[in-house]
């Protein structure tokens, strides 16, 4: 087994014991504790009362966070002529078509976000195998199939967050970076609930947010109120 060192066990001590803290002291606690030599991602982890096997208790979204990400998104976009040159004048990374679908055939995956117009979605319906499983699949629903590829690629770009429930009732997301101010993190940890919230299916049953914890990337993670999560602060 690794050997844990001095900053993780000072880290491991000062969590101990502590856990439903309000998003502000979570955060306080998270910051005091990030040691890593690069900006370290705070990551929310929520835990939902629903079983994402039924169609009816799927949850996803998406949420432009107040404060941004802290992250550099890199956006791909499928897209011909007018569209194409409009992806990149809004500072799309990757524009193709065939040849965009060759790329990402052949393994080289360069981006964080998929963007497709909807003429383009039969080509990229043959990508489903590699874009699915890393969820980069473009979805109308979260706004990556679209006639307004200027939109979709700055809302990539500023702080969009896009979420899925995954198959044990979980959602994880990076909502910004040690760096940040613990008022502008709490603001946006709220954001993500509010946004998961809203998103509550029709057939979740019961309690819908059981359990929220943050983290920061190398660090261990904390359990926070739920009440203090969902509130406005």
């Amino acid at each position: 087994m690794a050997k844990i060192g001095k900053r993780s066990r000072a880290a491991r001590a000062a969590f101990d014991g502590k856990s439903n803290l309000t998003v502000e002291d979570a955060v306080k606690l998270i910051k005091g504790a990030a040691s890593a030599k690069f900006d370290e991602t705070v990551e929310i982890a929520m835990n939902l009362g629903v079983d994402p096997r039924h169609a009816d208790q799927m949850v996803r979204g998406v949420v432009t966070l107040p404060n941004g990400t802290g992250k550099t998104v890199r956006v791909a976009v499928f897209a011909r002529a007018a569209k194409a040159d409009e992806a990149k004048a809004a500072g799309a990374d990757i524009v193709g078509a065939e040849d965009l679908m060759e790329t990402i055939q052949s393994g080289k995956i360069e981006f964080d976000r998929c963007i497709a117009t909807p003429d383009m979605m039969p080509l990229v319906g043959r990508l489903g195998k590699i874009l699915g499983p890393r969820n980069l699949m473009p979805n109308p629903k979260v706004g990556t199939v679209t006639m307004d590829v200027k939109a979709a690629v700055e809302a990539a770009k500023g702080g969009e967050v896009q979420f899925k429930v995954e198959k044990a009732g979980v959602i994880h997301a990076g909502v910004g970076k040690v760096s940040f101010d613990e008022a502008k993190l709490a603001e946006n940890v709220r954001a993500f609930v509010d946004a998961v919230s809203k998103a509550k299916p029709s057939g979740a049953k019961g309690a819908y947010l059981k359990k929220v914890s943050l983290s920061s990337t190398m660090g261990p993670g904390v359990s926070v109120d739920v009440a203090s999560a969902s509130a406005h602060g």
